[in-house]
C-alpha cells in the first residue's frame, strides 16, 4: 500500500508529518489520511513527495525505491544505497575521507550549528572547493543531489565503520528546536595523511562556513551550479565547478589569463 511506503520513507528520514505536509502543500490532517491511504495523491503532490524522499516518481508510486552497490575497494562489505549506478571508493580515498573528517569534528564538531546535515555540506564544498582550485581531487567523494542539497552516498558506511571501532561517537541533540545527530571525535586526527595545502584549503572553507547553520548551507549550495545543473538524485560531476558563479567560485580566473 502506497500510504504504508511512505509511512516507512518517512520514518527512515527522520521527517515529521507537519514537515511532509508542508513540503507537499497540505494540512497536517490530510496528509495523515495520505498514509492511512483514505486520500490519494495529486500528480504534483506525488512528484513533490518523491523530491524529498530522493527517489524518481515511478518508484514512489510503486512503492519499490531502487537499490544499487558500494564498493569501498575492499573486497567484501559492499552495501546497497542508491539507483543506477555502481560506486566504488578505493582504500586510500577512504582513509582521506576518514581524516577529513575527523579534522573537521575537531575543529568545528562541538559548535552547536554542526550536526550531520551541515557536515555533508562542509564536506561537499571542501571536496568541490578543492577540485575548482587545484584541478585534483581531496577526499573524491560521491555526491547525490537530494532535496536538501548535496550527500556524500559514502558517509554512512564510513561512519558506521569508525563508530563500530570507537574512533567517533554518534549522539543526538537538539538545535533550534530540531533533533539533530551529531558526531564527536573519539581520536585524534592522523596529519600525515593530510599535505600542508589540503589542511589550508579545509581551514578556509571552515573559517568561510562553518558558521552557517544547516539551513544556511543547505541554502547556499541550492544555489551553487552543481546542484542546480543535475537532477534529483544524479550524481554530481565535479567537472560543473567550472561553470559557478562568482558568489560560489573560489578560484581566481583573472590571475590565469
Amino acid at each position: 500500500m502506497l500510504g504504508n511506503f511512505i509511512f516507512k520513507q518517512r520514518k527512515k528520514n527522520n521527517l515529521t508529518q507537519e514537515f511532509l505536509a508542508s513540503k507537499i502543500g497540505v494540512s497536517r490532517p490530510t496528509y495523515v489520511q495520505v498514509e492511512q491511504d483514505e486520500r490519494d495523491l495529486t500528480i504534483s503532490e506525488a512528484q513533490k513527495m518523491a523530491s524529498v524522499f530522493n527517489m524518481s516518481l515511478e518508484e514512489l508510486l510503486s512503492g519499490n525505491k531502487k537499490e544499487i552497490e558500494i564498493d569501498f575497494g575492499e573486497g567484501k562489505n559492499k552495501k546497497t544505497v542508491k539507483p543506477e549506478m555502481r560506486i566504488v571508493m578505493p582504500r586510500a580515498n577512504v582513509k582521506k575521507f576518514k581524516e577529513v573528517l575527523m579534522y573537521l569534528l575537531e575543529k568545528v564538531g562541538a559548535r552547536p550549528n554542526i550536526g550531520e546535515t551541515a557536515i555533508y555540506k562542509l564536506l561537499y564544498f571542501i571536496d568541490f572547493d578543492y577540485y575548482e582550485r587545484y584541478e585534483e581531487q581531496l577526499i573524491g567523494a560521491t555526491y547525490i543531489k537530494n532535496h536538501f542539497g548535496p550527500t556524500p552516498v559514502e558517509f554512512k558506511k564510513i561512519t558506521d565503520q569508525m563508530i563500530a571501532k570507537g574512533e567517533i561517537e554518534k549522539i543526538k541533540s537538539n538545535y533550534l528546536r530540531h533533533e539533530q545527530k551529531k558526531y564527536l571525535p573519539r581520536r585524534t586526527v592522523d596529519l600525515k595523511v593530510l599535505s600542508a595545502q589540503e589542511i589550508q584549503h579545509i581551514d578556509e572553507v571552515l573559517a568561510r562556513l562553518a558558521w552557517k547553520n544547516a539551513a544556511e548551507l543547505s541554502d547556499y549550495s541550492h544555489s551553487d551550479t552543481p546542484w542546480r545543473v543535475h537532477k534529483m538524485g544524479e550524481k554530481i560531476s565535479y567537472e560543473t565547478v567550472f561553470y559557478r558563479d562568482n558568489d560560489h567560485s573560489v578560484r581566481n580566473y583573472e590571475d590565469e589569463l
